[in-house]
């Protein structure tokens, strides 16, 4: 199980469009497992309050998942040596800003296509 899970999120490999999706949903459960997790342990230990479920839109939720996007564009971005392509740095753009001012859920799908792209 944790081999499936390996290979769908490998950063360095030229993903299909099924692996895209694939990597896309398990990036998905990823944040979503993360987050939750982590604010429900600071909301219990007294560090931030009103924190509901990650789908109720909190701030804090936004900038967790946006920071989530922009270390997983860069891990993408150096492991395939793509830092010098002006499409790719665009497409992490294009996803933070997605992920800050719109939604996480839409600020993954640029990633998803940055996993598309060949060297």
């Amino acid at each position: 199980m944790i081999g499936i899970i390996e290979k769908t999120v490998d950063v360095k490999h030229t993903h299909s469009t099924m692996e895209a999706i694939w990597f896309y949903l398990t990036s998905l459960v990823v944040l979503v497992g993360l987050s939750t997790v982590i604010f429900h342990i600071l909301g219990m230990a007294g560090v931030v309050t009103g924190v509901t479920g990650f789908f109720g839109g909190h701030e804090m939720h936004t900038l967790f998942g946006t920071g989530f996007i922009l270390v997983l564009s860069s891990l993408i971005l150096t492991g395939r040596k793509l830092t010098g392509d002006l499409f790719s740095i665009l497409l992490v753009v294009l996803g933070v800003y997605l992920g800050y001012e719109t939604s996480i859920l839409l600020g993954l799908i640029p990633v998803a296509i940055l996993t598309t792209l060949r060297k």
